[in-house]
C-alpha cells in the first residue's frame, strides 16, 4: 500500500496523494546558457521527463529561468544552495518550485522573504537533505553522516517552515549508499505527510547507477514511499528519466510506454533473438500505449510468455509465431520477426483509435 502523504501542486502536476509517481531530471547544462538548456530540456521531455530541475549558482543563472522557463513545457524548479538571493530571483522568473534548505539560508528574515514570495505564487519548497552535506553539528553528534542524521536534518528544515505557517513542502533524503537511503526514507515516512521525492544520490554511471537505483528506488517504491523519484547517473540525463520509467513500469505503479519481456537465450534458442529484441525495444522507444510485448526464442517458456503478454514471438527454427492477446497470428521468417512485431504494435494502437 502507498504512504499516505499530502498532496500539493507543482504548476499543474499534482504531487503526492493518489496522484502517479512522477519522473523527474536535472539539466547539466550551464544554466545562463539558455538554448543549450532549452535544447537538453527538449530532448528531457521527449523522453517524457514530467519534472525540470536546473542549478542556480549565481545571479545570472536566476536571471536566465523567466527565458527557459518560457519555453518548458513541463514544471521547472530552481536547485539554490545559501544565496536567498537567488530565491527570491527565480521565483520572480516563474519557475514553478524550490529545492532549498531553509536552515542553510542565513538569517530568519531571509528565511521568511523567502516563505512569503513562495506563498504568494504558491510555489512549493522541496527540503533536500544530502548525506554528503549535512550540517557540522549532525556530523558530531553522529560520527557520520547516518540515516538519523538525515531525518534530524530533515525534520529541523521542516519545523523552520512549519514555524512559519508554510506547508507547502515536499522532502528528499539521500545518500549514494542504498541502506542508508532506505533506512532514512523508512524513517521519516513514519513522522511526516508531506510528499517524499525519492533517489540514490551520486548513483554512479549510467551502468552501475542504473542498477544501484533500480534496487534502492525499487525497495522504496515496493514499501509504497515516494511521491516523485530521480535517477541521478552520470551521463545523459535523457538516460535518467528512461530508466525512471522503467522502474515504474516494471513495479506495475505507471503504464505509459510498452514493457518488454524477453528470454536470456541458451543454447536452445534458433533465432537471433537478441538482435531482434534490441530492434523491437529502440523502434517501439516511444511508442504510446502501455502494451506487454515479448520476444522469446524457443519452445520452453516462449509459446506461454508470448501468449501472456499483448503481443508477442515465440521463436522456432529460423522463424517464430506472432501472438496477439494469446491468439495465433501467423508464422514469421526470422528476418521479418522484428518488422512483424513493430508493425503488429502499431496495427493495434490504431484498432483502437478506430473504436
Amino acid at each position: 500500500m502507498r504512504h499516505k502523504t499530502r498532496q500539493i501542486k507543482l504548476g499543474d502536476l499534482a504531487i503526492g496523494g493518489d496522484a502517479p509517481i512522477s519522473v523527474q531530471s536535472m539539466c547539466s547544462t550551464d544554466t545562463r546558457d539558455v538554448a543549450a538548456t532549452l535544447s537538453q530540456i527538449e530532448a528531457l521531455q521527449e523522453a517524457r521527463c514530467e519534472i525540470i530541475r536546473c542549478a542556480v549558482p549565481d545571479h545570472d543563472a536566476a536571471e536566465a529561468l523567466g527565458a527557459i522557463r518560457q519555453g518548458c513545457q513541463v514544471p521547472l524548479i530552481a536547485d539554490i544552495h545559501f544565496d536567498y538571493q537567488l530565491a527570491l530571483t527565480s521565483v520572480k522568473q516563474g519557475v514553478d518550485g524550490l529545492r532549498l534548505n531553509p536552515g542553510n539560508i542565513g538569517e530568519r528574515w531571509k528565511v521568511e522573504e523567502v516563505v512569503s514570495a513562495c506563498a504568494e505564487r504558491q510555489i512549493p519548497l522541496r527540503i533536500g537533505v544530502n548525506a554528503g552535506s549535512l550540517e557540522r553539528e549532525l556530523l558530531q553528534k553522529y560520527g557520520h553522516p547516518t540515516a538519523e542524521a538525515m531525518v534530524e536534518s530533515a525534520l529541523g528544515h521542516i519545523r523552520i517552515l512549519e514555524d512559519l505557517n508554510y506547508r507547502n513542502i515536499k522532502v528528499s533524503l539521500k545518500a549514494s549508499d542504498i541502506g542508508r537511503t532506505v533506512e532514512a526514507y523508512r524513517l521519516l515516512a513514519g513522522q511526516v505527510d508531506y510528499p517524499l521525492h525519492i533517489g540514490i544520490t551520486e548513483a554512479g554511471t549510467t551502468w552501475s547507477g542504473t542498477i544501484k537505483s533500480a534496487i534502492g528506488l525499487g525497495t522504496l517504491l515496493y514499501d509504497g514511499i515516494g511521491d516523485t523519484l530521480r535517477v541521478s547517473l552520470t551521463g545523459d540525463p535523457v538516460e535518467e528519466v528512461r530508466v525512471g520509467w522503467e522502474i515504474l513500469k516494471s513495479l506495475r505503479l505507471r503504464e505509459k510506454g510498452p514493457i518488454f519481456v524477453s528470454c536470456p537465450t541458451c543454447g536452445r534458442c534458433q533465432i537471433e533473438l537478441i538482435e531482434v529484441a534490441e530492434e523491437v525495444e529502440r523502434r517501439l522507444a516511444d511508442f504510446p500505449q502501455p502494451l506487454t510485448i515479448a520476444v522469446m526464442g524457443c519452445v520452453v517458456n516462449g509459446p506461454g510468455e508470448a501468449r501472456e503478454a499483448d503481443l508477442g514471438i515465440a521463436g522456432g527454427v529460423g522463424q517464430g509465431i506472432l501472438f496477439r492477446h494469446g491468439e495465433v497470428v501467423r508464422k514469421v521468417a526470422q528476418n521479418d520477426l522484428a518488422d512483424a512485431l513493430v508493425e503488429e504494435a502499431w496495427r493495434m494502437v490504431e484498432l483502437q483509435e478506430g473504436g
